[in-house]
């Protein structure tokens, strides 16, 4: 059974959330505040985190931004906002999604699943080992890297980049890429597409790199490297 962490300070949303994902076949853990969360998931090593934003004793904003400098565990967001920067600012921190309340469980089993999905690199190319000058990526072990050093992706992050460093001459539209990145075929905004792409070039600016770039009127391409 993989462990699926679930952090919310409203019980009820626990319990609910927590039945769901054992009827799916997983085993859930729980915190009620964001301190609790960061002591579970160090201790239990979760598959992935469901995460509320507006918690006690660290928020979800900032119990993600600490789960992210330590490793690329998926996240996915509980909110009760429904506004699409909030939504964006989630994703920047470097989450892998989003819910939000009031929510169907069923709903986030189904995207706990797609992502999970994405972290074994599922729904991608048959080639998992791929090197385009500088960068190089290995979808069976999960690992990007730029010039060797290796660069902590999101799943969803992951998923986005194979799917570009595979056909390295092809300008992909958004389109083509909530394809690669939401299999589940739900519907995503351009906005979150950028975000995510976003972010991808941050992490690979880091390290003196950038892999992808921007096709004005298209969407996007891997970068001449």
């Amino acid at each position: 059974m993989q462990k699926i962490l679930v952090v919310d300070d409203d019980a009820h949303i626990r319990d609910v959330v927590c039945f769901a994902l054992r009827r799916a076949g997983y085993q859930p853990l729980t915190a009620a505040n964001g301190r609790a969360a960061l002591e579970v998931a160090a201790r239990e090593v979760p598959a992935l985190v469901v995460l509320d934003i507006l918690m006690p004793e660290l928020d979800g904003t900032a119990v993600c931004t600490r789960l992210r400098a330590k490793s690329d565990l998926p996240v996915i967001f509980l909110t009760s906002k429904d506004e699409e920067m909030d939504r964006i600012l989630g994703l920047e921190l470097g989450a892998d999604d989003y819910v939000v309340k009031p929510f169907s469980p069923r709903e986030l089993v189904a995207r706990v699943k797609a992502v999970l999905r994405r972290r074994k690199g599922a729904g991608v190319e048959a080639e998992q080992k791929l090197t385009r000058g500088k960068l190089s990526i290995d979808a069976e072990e999960h690992v990007a890297a730029w010039a060797g050093s290796a660069v902590a992706l999101t799943a969803t992050e992951f998923a986005l980049l194979k799917a570009i460093a595979a056909q390295p001459r092809r300008a992909f539209t958004r389109e083509n890429l909530m394809a690669a990145a939401y299999p589940d075929a739900r519907f995503v905004s351009d906005r979150t597409i950028d975000s995510h792409v976003r972010h991808i070039r941050a992490k690979f600016q880091a390290l003196g790199g950038d892999p992808i770039e921007t096709v004005h009127g298209v969407g996007y391409k891997l970068a001449a490297l």
